[in-house]
Parts: structure tokens; sequence; C-alpha cells
């Protein structure tokens, strides 16, 4: 068995892919999966894995993002959607009623000056595989309380979400 850490830093084409019930997907630049990790990526999120994305540049025509949505577009046709802001994500441990929280890389004008309304996914099976945002919530809770000034709350709240939504679904 794999050892299991904290943090697991591991190839998306690994045999192993499918012992890690989460995995999580950053950057801010080109996505290209070779052809045997497209394989990999798809199999593993076919199969019921959940991989959240998270554009690390807040940038909704960026490399990262239009790149990575292409590679989507590849594995799962029309597949990338907005995610309803009533989708159970929003409530499964804390509650958000309007979706999203925004982070302060939206807030004080840092990327493209603009906030997100919606996250998009890949569902399968009436569940989340590929959680995608451009909010850039990596950075934000990366950051001490002190950057996120212009929250009214501390959106670390809505990664417990990710994960109680990721693990328990």
């Amino acid at each position: 068995p794999i050892p299991v850490t904290p943090m697991h830093t591991m190839s998306i084409d690994s045999a192993d892919l499918a012992a890690f019930p989460f995995l999580y997907l950053s950057g801010h630049e080109l996505v290209r999966f070779t052809k045997k990790e497209k394989e990999s990526f798809g199999r593993y999120v076919e199969d019921g894995g959940f991989v959240f994305v998270d554009d690390c540049i807040h940038d909704v025509g960026g490399l990262f993002a239009t790149s990575f949505e292409r590679e989507m577009s590849d594995l799962f046709p029309r597949r990338l959607k907005p995610l309803p802001n009533d989708h159970e994500l929003y409530g499964v441990a804390f509650h958000f009623p309007d979706g999203p929280p925004p982070t302060t890389h939206e807030l004080n004008g840092w990327g493209d000056n603009l906030v997100h309304d919606h996250l998009k996914a890949v569902t399968v099976k009436g569940k989340i595989g590929v959680l995608y945002s451009n909010k850039d919530y990596g950075c934000e809770w990366d950051y001490d309380v002190a950057s996120k000034m212009y929250l009214a709350e501390d959106n670390t709240k809505f990664g417990v979400n990710v994960l109680t939504y990721a693990l328990c679904r």
C-alpha cells in the first residue's frame, strides 16, 4: 500500500492514482496532458475519483484556464458546465447560500477584476468528478488571516465543504 501523508505529489498518469479519493491540481501555465495522462485522468474521474482544479492566476482567458478547459473538452465533451449555486456542495458542511464565496483576489482587483459567479464541474452519475475554479482558492487558503482583509468571512470554510463533499459523496 501507498503511505498516505497530508500531501503526496504524483504524476497524473501514475498507476496508483486510484488509491487517492481526492486530487488537487493547480497552476498558472499551459495544461497539456499526454495520451497516457488523458486516459488515466479520464478513468480516475469516470471510476468515481474527485479532482479539485484551481486556476492559480485567477484569469478566465489566461493560459491555464483556456488550456485546461480544452483538455476537459477533449476528455469530457460538453460536460464541463457551470455548477448551479444551489448545488449541495454549497451546504454540505457550511452554508453558502449565494454559491461559491469570493476570494481576496477577486475583491481587491488582482487578476481579471471579475468576481466569478459560478464554479464549473464535470459530473459523473450525478456527482461531481472534476470541480474547476477560476477563483484562486488554493492561494487564498495558503495566505495568513491578514491577507483576507476584504472578506466578510474566512472562505477557508468552503475548503471544508469541498473536502467533505469529495470524501462523503
